[in-house]
């Protein structure tokens, strides 16, 4: 497939060659803590220190970002021809202008005068059908190289490019602005990263901090703020410490836990992470392997109990892999698929040949206190039933290699998120061949629901059949489906500007110091 679309794009860069030269959503109701003020609330410098709980991928070439924490840092680097803001839209970013036929197959984008990368180059369009062509050959998200797929022809007339379809894709703007444009030829994205965003990579040291600054040629609104700090903290105690004393200015994803306990000034944010947390069972390993033995866990487990002991509440209830920022998508009568009922997990457990329950072990990265917290919930009401959860705590690194990549692993408490505004973003990866299907999740009717949403123009139809998906991960109990985390951010008082997005990304480009 990959290949095809190459030459799609490889032909249009030709005749770009032949054209000019070539050359290389939510509550934000601001809640102070109690006594002193973060320490940078005065003499600041016009800088910021951000806590963040894990290190980046080791590769930062945007088309190798697998972390969802990543993303979130490196949004502020990258861009698309368009890119989605805080209410969900999409606007022009590296194009001024898109327009799309009447049939929705051809959608026609005019690069924007005056971009400049990092490295202080014009973009062109060589530079965009190039980052086409690159994405296409090196990106790790299926869902991406398959909307690219339907690129049938590409063709370049003074600044505009134009793409047609082979079948209209109402998502198709989704997956281009998770095409970021970078610099024709420039092979050091892994470590030196370049891109077109309101900041620019300064400089990294793997484990303690990387370090972005304002990118002072950018072509749009440029960003309050002339650098950002982000210091890394793989244990939750010492991030916590760390905001405490006043060294941070803003800390996102804490617990409500961690709320209460702040003492030092700052505005606490609430609004949500726009991700599926849930205990995924590797759907390859016994006893997982047995549908009835999933959902006697889905039984055992009080999503709401879980809820009150970790959150105060906070949080909503999913029921698959789908949250609720995905409006048309997303059904909350799933989450009420399988109430609390223990005797009916044990009836189901007596059928599939565990009368006394079994053992087994659930892997969380250590970092993530929101899901250790969980994990330990989780534990207590499975021995309920029987069932005896012993929880490994890892590294993050480790959870990577050996959960995720690895798929050597029993269940695991993560949140798995969208990198981009479309239903596939959060589904693809669950289809039997999928890279990313880490549970080893495999139903041909899952599949085959999936496939048909893919090639549907039709937007009803499209949206039937992936509430057809998620009704099959439900009634298959693919996992043990939880929540979509509340997000409380805590905010130095005298910043101001930030905003919640619908996907797991922080725009440091709004915020700014009041004056």
């Amino acid at each position: 497939m990959k290949k095809r679309i190459l030459a799609v794009f490889l032909a249009a860069a030709a005749l770009t060659c032949s054209l000019s030269a070539c050359g290389g959503a939510t509550n934000q109701t601001p809640a102070p803590s109690d006594e002193t003020t973060p320490s940078s609330g005065g003499d600041h410098g016009n800088e910021i220190a951000v806590g963040i709980a894990q290190d980046l991928d080791n590769s930062l070439d945007p088309y190798q970002m697998t972390a969802a924490g990543t993303r979130e840092v490196m949004f502020n680097v990258f861009e698309g021809l368009v890119k989605p803001d805080s209410s969900g839209s999409y606007v022009n970013a590296v194009a001024s202008d898109v327009s799309v036929s009447e049939d929705g197959l051809t959608y026609t984008f005019t690069l924007r005068d005056g971009v400049v990368f990092h490295n202080g180059e014009t973009c062109t369009t060589e530079d965009v059908l190039y980052s086409f062509e690159t994405c296409a050959a090196t990106s790790v998200t299926s869902a991406v190289v398959e909307a690219l797929s339907a690129v049938t022809d590409t063709s370049v007339d003074g600044n505009q490019i134009t793409m047609t379809l082979s079948a209209p894709n109402p998502d198709f703007l989704s997956y281009v602005a998770s095409v970021y444009i970078v610099p024709a030829g420039y092979d050091q994205q892994a470590t030196q990263p370049v891109g077109t965003g309101p900041f620019r990579f300064l400089s990294r040291s793997v484990q303690e901090n990387i370090i972005l600054e304002k990118h002072t040629e950018y072509y749009g609104a440029p960003a309050y703020l002339d650098r950002v700090t982000y210091r890394i903290f793989e244990d939750a105690n010492a991030l916590f410490t760390a905001l405490n004393s006043g060294s941070l200015d803003l800390v996102a994803h804490l617990t409500s836990d961690q709320v209460s306990n702040l003492t030092n000034g700052y505005n606490v944010l609430e609004g949500t992470m726009n991700l599926v947390q849930a205990m995924y069972l590797n759907n390859a390993v016994e006893p997982f392997t047995d549908e009835r033995v999933r959902q006697a866990l889905c039984y055992a487990v009080d999503v709401d109990a879980m809820l009150a002991l970790t959150a105060d509440g906070h949080g909503t209830k999913v029921g698959s892999s789908m949250y609720p920022a995905f409006t048309k998508y997303f059904d909350p009568s799933l989450a009420g698929a399988y109430p609390h009922d223990p005797q009916r997990a044990q009836e189901l457990l007596t059928e599939a040949g565990y009368p006394d329950g079994f053992s087994f072990t659930i892997t969380v990265p250590s970092n993530y206190q929101p899901h250790v917290d969980t994990a330990v919930v989780l534990a207590e009401q499975l021995s309920a039933v029987g069932v005896t959860a012993e929880i490994n705590l890892v590294d993050w690194n480790t959870w990577l290699e050996d959960v995720y990549a690895g798929r050597n692993f029993e269940a695991t408490v993560v949140g798995f998120d969208s990198s981009i505004l479309a239903a596939s973003g959060m589904l693809a990866r669950w289809v039997s061949d999928d890279d990313k299907n880490m549970i080893n999740y495999n139903n041909p009717d899952y599949d085959a629901a999936y496939a048909a949403a893919q090639t549907t123009v039709d937007d009803a139809q499209q949206t039937a059949y992936y509430k057809e998906c998620l009704q099959i991960l439900s009634d298959t109990a693919a996992n043990v489906y939880l929540q979509d985390l509340a997000d409380f951010v805590a905010l130095n008082p005298a910043l101001e500007g930030f905003q919640f997005y619908p996907l797991y990304v922080i725009d440091m480009s709004l915020l700014r110091f009041a004056a």
